[in-house]
């Protein structure tokens, strides 16, 4: 079995810049961005982005897994958390306004512009894992409606942020989320009031 070196101190420092600057450019842009402008804003040759990087799609996703792998660490706090519904909420705001700044997260969200490989697969099942337990643990609470499962919520979640790209209300932009979080919470007068 072969195992890969560790990459030099060099090699490591442009691999560095070139996740930083595609980190950037996707999110703000999407995957649109062409691999020449990603060099030139991390200050390498295309020459580098591609030994690092092969193809455009292999970019975006390593920038991709970064991003899911920080909101996991997120949902994982937020599921020690002493309040459940606070700690669903606030962890569904974190996830909403992620993927609402960041165009490559919602574009990965939605399997658009780019073929998910394993390593995404992967972090994105672990994510969602968690995303279960925490919307469990919520529900347990009695904070937010039982008949909804986690595929729910994201599927609720997403059509939002889609229908709030569309509007390009910058006036309001939680409006939308608010929406669907008062959605998301019981009919019982008491458990909304425990916001």
């Amino acid at each position: 079995m072969r195992t890969e070196r560790p990459l030099r101190a060099d090699a490591r420092r442009n691999r560095e810049r070139i996740l930083l600057a595609a980190r950037h450019a996707f999110a703000a842009e999407g995957i649109g961005v062409p691999l020449d402008e990603i060099a030139r804003r991390a200050g390498v040759g295309p020459g580098t982005v591609h030994r690092h990087f092969p193809t455009k799609e292999a970019l975006f996703e390593a920038v991709v897994v970064e991003h899911l792998e920080q909101l996991t660490r997120d949902a994982r706090e937020a599921l020690e958390a002493d309040e459940a519904g606070s700690a669903f909420f606030a962890f569904l705001i974190r996830m909403t306004s992620e993927a609402h700044a960041k165009q490559d997260l919602a574009d990965a969200i939605a399997g658009a512009g780019a073929n998910l490989g394993s390593a995404t697969l992967r972090v994105a099942a672990d994510l969602r894992e968690i995303f279960a337990a925490l919307l469990e643990r919520a529900q347990r609470a009695n904070v937010v409606r039982t008949d909804v499962d986690a595929a729910d919520v994201q599927a609720i979640v997403l059509a939002a942020l889609t229908a709030q790209r569309q509007r390009a209300d910058t006036t309001r932009p939680d409006r939308l989320a608010a929406l669907v979080f008062d959605c998301l919470r019981p009919n019982d007068p008491v458990a909304r009031s425990q916001r």
